[in-house]
């Protein structure tokens, strides 16, 4: 069995070290003996996501999404959205997770249009929402991480959240949702980064790729021990 990750824009994308995500997928898949492929989809090409099994996007500031956006419009941009339709495994990260919605509003008030894969907008605010959170998907995952976003990200009617605020902001500070989820496609304002910190997470990911390509998955359990000391001793929240 083999998985071809694509991490698109490395170059551009990664706050608080969010390229973590990928360490940790090819880790994970070599650990159960599992071959992965990943090719760092650096700016300044076009790319096609066809043979891709799982795409990973990162984090950046408004510069930066700014430059993703312009690469993005080359076809990049509608060649993903057929990877989500399509149900290839998509995690998309804080700037890279609102970068999957229609627009974002600034707090004074300009709009930049995105890509418009998915049903959402983000409206910024004038008041930061930080720190470390936790929230709880429907599969029951208790995920914990940090978040540092000015942006209120509202969903559409189709889409669901990626899970329920326990503690902190998620979404906007308001409805209690956190992230978004769409057929494979997942967004999330969780850095940390999030899958080495929630290790069922990121073997839920991988379990999701297998069986798109081969119609079934059958991983057997890692020690993950250190993995949840460790997000136990940087967040202090014991749930």
């Amino acid at each position: 069995m083999t998985l071809k990750i694509a991490h698109l824009y490395p170059d551009l994308l990664n706050l608080y070290g969010d390229t973590g995500n990928v360490l940790c997928l090819e880790k994970r898949l070599l650990w159960r003996g599992i071959d992965c492929i990943t090719q760092r989809m650096i700016s300044g090409r076009t790319y096609d996501f066809d043979d891709c099994d799982i795409i990973f996007i990162g984090g950046g500031q408004d510069f930066e999404q700014t430059l993703v956006l312009r690469e993005l419009s080359r076809g990049t941009d509608l060649s993903l959205k057929k990877a989500v339709e399509n149900e290839t495994v998509v995690l998309a990260v804080c700037g890279g997770f609102q970068l999957l919605g229609k627009y974002y509003k600034t707090y004074t008030g300009d709009v930049m249009n995105f890509t418009g894969v998915l049903d959402f907008y983000t409206i910024g605010g004038e008041k930061r929402l930080i720190g470390n959170y936790a929230f709880k998907t429907e599969e029951k995952i208790r995920i914990l991480g940090f978040e540092n976003h000015s942006g209120r990200t509202y969903l559409g009617g189709n889409l669901r959240p990626l899970g329920k605020i326990i503690k902190g902001y998620g979404n906007n500070g308001r409805d209690k949702t956190e992230g978004v989820r769409y057929k494979n496609t997942f967004g999330t304002y969780c850095h940390g980064p999030i899958l080495p910190k929630n290790p069922d997470f990121a073997d839920m990911l991988i379990e999701r790729a297998l069986i798109r390509k081969y119609g079934q998955a059958e991983l057997y359990s890692l020690d993950n021990s250190i993995e949840l000391l460790a997000r136990r001793q940087v967040t202090g929240l014991y749930i």
